[in-house]
């Protein structure tokens, strides 16, 4: 799991508040002075582009582990005018806005991972990854992984909860939505994935029954646990409760089945289905905060973006806004 923060960006005060979280979040995580200033000027920059270009939006912070390295993630998300040429928006010197015309060119430069997927009058989204150290070339990752999970507006903390276990073999995924919202829903979603991570050395369908005695003193939750095998080229999946999941690639699409209920309450029916896993496909799970009616062929290219960004823009057009919400994206890395 990562730690994850919305802001709302629609004044100019706001700008300051995201760069000092974001600064603070980067002191935590072990960042030396150089990195955090670049962290800073990140989001700075990325606010203003959304004030002076779209007018309001959001910067979504949270924190990203990589081959045990800590680091921010940043993504931008506006429904403003879009971008017409992203590669002209790119070089120095360039403006719509009366501005020096810099801000993009910084964002990129500075950022180790820079993604921009943008349609005209639909808005904007970015993507920046920041390390506090630099991570190895030479170890090429075997999943590529793009998670937002934040709370219903107004809680402080969120019902819902997602976790992961990469090896070179396998992949265990699982996403959680505690019932309700609020501590008592974050104390379900969180005690799912105590078992998993003492239980991913078994199959989804052992962990999902394992889960639905622990959570018997608790709200219980929805719950779906994916397995990817990279050898054998497999997705082997069980869900109970309303986490929706679907598998999405240039040679077939198919929906995951869920069973009705609610694990550690009732759970009349506990199923595994393994379907075949095609590398150039994406894994789409998330909580009932995402509206089911997103379809990601309305975004031309998007399914080529990273996992992240996919991630964000069906939160930023599909959030149901009235509870908490997980969208899990995820990719064979290489």
């Amino acid at each position: 799991m990562s730690n994850s923060a919305v802001l709302s960006i629609s004044e100019p005060s706001q700008a300051g508040e995201a760069r000092r979280n974001a600064v603070a979040l980067a002191s935590s995580l072990g960042f030396n002075e150089t990195a955090k200033g670049k962290v800073a000027i990140v989001v700075t920059e990325i606010a203003n582009n959304l004030l002076q270009h779209a007018k309001e939006g959001l910067i979504l912070l949270q924190t990203i582990n990589k081959q045990n390295v800590l680091g921010i993630e940043i993504l931008s998300l506006d429904k403003g005018p879009g971008i017409d040429n992203i590669d002209e928006c790119l070089r120095d010197g360039f403006s719509t806005a009366g501005t020096p015309g810099n801000g993009l060119g910084a964002i990129f430069r500075l950022s180790d991972v820079f993604e921009i997927y943008s349609r005209p009058n639909e808005g904007t989204a970015i993507l920046s990854q920041l390390w506090a150290a630099p991570l190895s070339a030479s170890l090429p990752e075997q999943l590529e992984l793009g998670v937002v999970c934040l709370p219903k507006i107004g809680e402080e903390v969120s019902g819902d909860a997602w976790a992961s276990k990469v090896s070179q073999q396998l992949c265990l995924l699982l996403v959680a939505d505690g019932l309700g919202h609020g501590p008592l829903a974050a104390k379900a979603s969180l005690e799912a994935v105590r078992i998993f991570e003492e239980s991913n050395h078994k199959s989804p369908k052992e962990i999902v029954e394992a889960a639905h005695g622990a959570l018997r003193s608790t709200r219980g939750a929805a719950l779906a646990i994916a397995q990817i095998n990279f050898e054998q080229q497999s997705i082997s999946f069980t869900g109970v409760g309303n986490i929706a999941a679907s598998f999405l690639s240039p040679v077939k699409n198919y929906n995951l089945i869920s069973h009705n209920g609610t694990v550690g309450h009732e759970a009349r029916k506990i199923q595994e289905f393994t379907h075949q896993w095609h590398p150039s496909g994406i894994l789409i799970m998330h909580s009932d905060g995402l509206s089911s009616q997103w379809r990601l062929e309305r975004y031309p290219g998007l399914s080529y973006k990273h996992p992240s960004l996919i991630a964000g823009i069906l939160y930023r057009d599909f959030n149901r806004d009235r509870d908490d919400v997980t969208v899990l994206v995820a990719r064979e890395g290489g």
